[in-house]
């Protein structure tokens, strides 16, 4: 039996929550759920590839300030699997895992740009880090909070890595995907502004507490940097005339 199997199995008989399947993974997951009849979906703006035809969907906005300022999606669409269930087919934008977690009136917060999907019952607003942990984590100033009881999915960019934390625990802030409540944290520097300038490390957040933390495997900054060099750039004319 496949993994995606294996995967969706687990989905319906082992916990409550939606069927649903992940392929793709780790590189460029696509995530396949099975909405039941007259039940919704929230799913990110965008987010949607392919949906059966008796699927209806409606556009609310969430979020309100705290995403408008931070530069993402104000909406999310609400998908309804009208007289019988229906699949949804959802493709994050950026290339990467997801991950699945079924909240039993628990919290996660996500990095602002990680939320994929989630069912009604998980209630989704932004939480504002406060200036010094927003501006200086080089992040944004809002964390998205995830609560209540259902299936919650989110995204990252690379592969995610799941960590149980029981005490201290240091992340760089660009790694960081999901924790759980419960956790303190502080954004601080590594080593000082040498660091921070100079030895390409510096700000991180220093987790305390027991709980989760989830990572991902790859930092846009460093992609971007390392594509740089190899750009195209347009030769100048030097050619003058006589």
């Amino acid at each position: 039996m496949s993994e995606q199997q294996n995967q969706q199995q687990t989905a319906t008989a082992e916990q409550p929550g939606y069927a649903f399947k992940i392929e793709g993974r780790p590189d460029y997951s696509f995530l396949t759920v099975t909405i039941p009849a007259n039940e919704t979906l929230k799913v990110e703006a965008s987010a949607m590839a392919t949906m059966d035809t008796h699927i209806n969907m409606k556009t609310k906005m969430k979020g309100g300030l705290g995403r408008w300022v931070t530069g993402e999606s104000l909406f999310i669409n609400e998908f309804t699997a009208e007289g019988g269930p229906g699949e949804i087919g959802i493709a994050p934008g950026p290339p990467g895992d997801l991950s699945h977690v079924y909240l039993h009136n628990e919290v996660i917060f996500l990095q602002n740009s990680a939320y994929v999907a989630s069912t009604l019952g998980v209630e989704i607003e932004t939480k504002w880090q406060g200036l010094k942990k927003g501006f200086f984590s080089g992040e944004n100033l809002f964390l998205i909070r995830c609560s209540g009881d259902g299936d919650l999915w989110f995204n990252t960019y690379g592969a995610i890595i799941e960590i149980e934390v029981n005490g201290d625990y240091v992340v760089d802030t660009g790694h960081i995907v999901a924790f759980t409540e419960g956790l303190d944290y502080e954004v601080t520097m590594l080593g000082g502004y040498k660091s921070l300038f100079f030895s390409g490390e510096g700000v991180v957040c220093r987790f305390n507490g027991k709980g989760k933390v989830w990572i991902q495997t790859r930092l846009v900054d460093a992609m971007v940097s390392w594509v740089y060099p190899f750009r195209r750039v347009q030769k100048k004319n030097t050619t003058t005339s006589s």
